[in-house]
């Protein structure tokens, strides 16, 4: 069971102190989430547990045993080779083993040595499961948004979003013992996030991670490392389950506090009314001895600080603050963005989600007139004023000028007293607000930017992954401030938690086209998840739960419609089952195949008995029984699913 022992470590830049004599025992195969206000020490302390760096004081310990896996920033020494064979490299002694049988297959003059060294290359790759690795790479590789049709291309065509991704699946292919994960759902849609999630659930080793996702921590951790007042507290449970546990904690700090000072204050009382009376001066020495022996109770400054975000429109638009018309949009002849069309009214708060890569920045960029579509036509509504936060914030920031320089330079009319008070609201004050841009974080300078937007005149928010490096306050601030918004909205981000808070519309872009939803996320899920079920059970509840569509479709038309849908379903139950039955002594025919051949292959006294030619057709042998195996055990696993899909639908009926 892998452990990691952190003993009195304390680290510190300069003058700054991120956390002291810290010290802590983890366990096994618990998620730990690692959380702190920006510049509280969460990737520094990622950093120590991995070896990079170095405590300023006390050690971390690790079993040499235990394998520790944390995203390197440059891991590739190529990005000419195919991205599944990177992910592949992540088990070196398989890969090595691997490449080493193609060698010897290749060989023309095969010898006894060679035989035998193929037999310990087999081993090997025994061992790591290695006919079925490409299978679960790939695997990794799709679910993190990279298709199987994408998997044989070089890493260098890949952007360097993507690429992280690949970085990402290489980590979790590799299987450590102790997974270090730095914003893992940075560059990751929503889709690839909920992937991961799952992945993450089923992980037998210990995973300490830092995030900004509210809805990522709350599924994947089981306790919480909280990094506040220069100190690091482990707390039992998930995100949310930490924050009441910390306000139950702040508040019996405060109330012992203010116990002790109304105990201090009597005594203190009692001192100064009778030390001076003979018949009560030994009482009084005795009370003023309690006072000098009582700690004191300090409620420490917490680091962490929550920006005032506050949006106010200027005036309304239009009804109809924006018409899109049949956008399209290529890129090195690859179409983006193919006939998009949509219109929005004024007030809603419309989400765009889709697939990395699928064109929502480039929607974004033209909408605001900072890219220009091939085309189709952009009209926005009679008074409408656009603000735009880029994901990118290098895109409308000058690094050389100070933070105070660039708002000023935004609101020139403003005095500077209300220019320091907006930096102050978004927590630049002093020396962070005379900071070249350059020195910022990338949260100071998205919340830099969206301080300009409190300023100048707006009434709809364009945002483009404003979460991306804002802190769980900033985020929390964020969300409060646009479920307060009067205006119109319309966002691109991967954070579930703000998308569930203030959408009310969904924009989906798919390779197919656009999809138009109205309603919330939690709406958009739940009726997705249902028409992919069963498109013609969707129909059918809409039938019976529809009042409007009661007199069009009778009780007995609706009876017919259900019995005759559940006669089909039953007939598809059966084939099913047919066929399932065939797959599974299909399958138990192929593993009675392979275990004679591996008893062939790893007993070297009847292997070396061979002529070479039959100690090559043993090896292929084996690779074609595994790859038939793989092929026929995933047709039986998406048949057996299918059949469990039909039958849950039989149940339902």
């Amino acid at each position: 069971m892998s452990s990691i022992t952190v003993d009195n470590i304390s680290m510190r830049y300069g003058d700054q102190i991120l956390f002291e004599d810290v010290s802590l025992q983890l366990h096994g195969a618990n998620h730990y989430g690692v959380i702190g206000a920006n510049g509280s020490g969460k990737s520094t302390f990622l950093r120590l547990l991995s070896g990079e760096e170095r405590p300023f004081a006390g050690r971390v310990s690790i079993p040499d045993k235990v394998k520790v896996g944390y995203l390197e920033q440059d891991p590739f020494s190529s990005e000419e080779e195919p991205v599944l064979d990177l992910v592949l490299q992540g088990k070196e002694e398989l890969w090595n083993a691997m490449h080493r049988k193609e060698v010897l297959l290749a060989e023309e003059g095969f010898t006894e040595r060679h035989g035998l060294e193929l037999t310990q290359v087999e081993e090997v790759i025994e061992k790591y499961e290695g006919y079925s690795a490409a299978a679960l790479a790939g695997e990794i590789l799709a679910g993190l948004g990279i298709p199987a049709e994408q998997q044989a291309q070089s890493l260098r065509t890949f952007s360097g979003g993507y690429k992280l991704r690949v970085e990402l699946a290489r980590l979790l292919f590799s299987e450590p013992d102790v997974l270090l994960l730095d914003e893992p759902t940075n560059h990751l849609d929503i889709l690839s996030i909920a992937w991961l999630e799952n992945y993450m659930a089923r992980f037998a080793g210990m995973v300490i991670l830092v995030s900004h996702d509210h809805d990522f921590i709350n599924r994947v951790v089981t306790h919480i490392l909280d990094i506040d007042y220069a100190d690091m507290r482990l707390y039992t449970g998930n995100y949310q389950r930490f924050q009441q546990n910390k306000e139950l904690h702040v508040a019996q700090v405060q109330k012992d506090q203010a116990h002790q000072d109304r105990k201090r204050k009597q005594l203190q009382g009692f001192v100064d009314r009778f030390k001076a009376k003979a018949s009560k001066a030994s009482q009084a020495r005795s009370k003023q001895k309690q006072l000098e022996k009582m700690d004191e109770i300090e409620v420490l400054q917490t680091s962490r600080r929550m920006p005032a975000f506050q949006f106010k429109p200027c005036r309304n638009p239009g009804v109809t603050a924006l018409e899109v018309r049949n956008i399209s949009k290529s890129f090195a002849g690859r179409k983006v963005l193919n006939k998009v069309s949509f219109d929005v009214s004024r007030g809603e708060k419309i989400a765009v989600i889709g697939p990395n890569g699928i064109g929502k920045s480039t929607l974004l960029k033209i909408l605001v007139s900072k890219l220009e579509a091939d085309q189709g036509s952009i009209e926005w509504g009679y008074e409408a004023h656009p603000a735009y936060v880029p994901q990118d914030h290098k895109d409308v920031l000058d690094p050389d000028k100070t933070a105070m320089d660039w708002l000023w330079d935004q609101i020139p009319s403003s005095p500077i007293g209300a220019v320091r008070a907006m930096l102050g609201r978004v927590l630049l004050t002093g020396e962070a607000g005379e900071k070249k841009i350059k020195a910022l974080s990338g949260g100071e300078c998205c919340r830099l930017i969206l301080a300009k937007w409190m300023m100048i005149d707006q009434n709809i928010l364009v945002l483009d992954e404003p979460t991306n490096h804002l802190d769980l306050e900033s985020i929390e601030a964020l969300k409060s401030a646009l479920e307060d918004y009067k205006g119109t909205l319309i966002l691109v981000s991967h954070n579930r938690y703000l998308v569930s808070s203030v959408a009310d519309r969904i924009l989906e872009i798919l390779p197919a086209g656009l999809s138009d939803f109205y309603g919330t996320y939690e709406e958009y899920l739940e009726k997705k998840g249902t028409d992919h079920l069963d498109e013609k059970i969707a129909r059918n509840i809409a039938v019976k739960t529809d009042p409007s569509k009661k007199k069009a479709a009778s009780g007995t038309d609706v009876g017919k419609q259900v019995y005759q849908r559940l006669k089909e379903l039953r007939n598809q139950e059966r084939r099913l089952q047919k066929s399932c039955d065939r797959m599974e002594n299909t399958v138990h025919k192929l593993e009675k195949e392979k275990d004679e051949n591996l008893s062939l292959l790893f007993n070297h006294q009847a292997f070396q008995a061979l002529d070479t030619q039959d100690q090559k057709e043993t090896v292929l042998r084996k690779d074609q029984l595994e790859q038939k195996l793989n092929k026929a055990m995933q047709k039986w696993e998406r048949e057996m699913e299918s059949l469990e899909l039909i039958k849950v639908q039989i149940e339902q009926g």
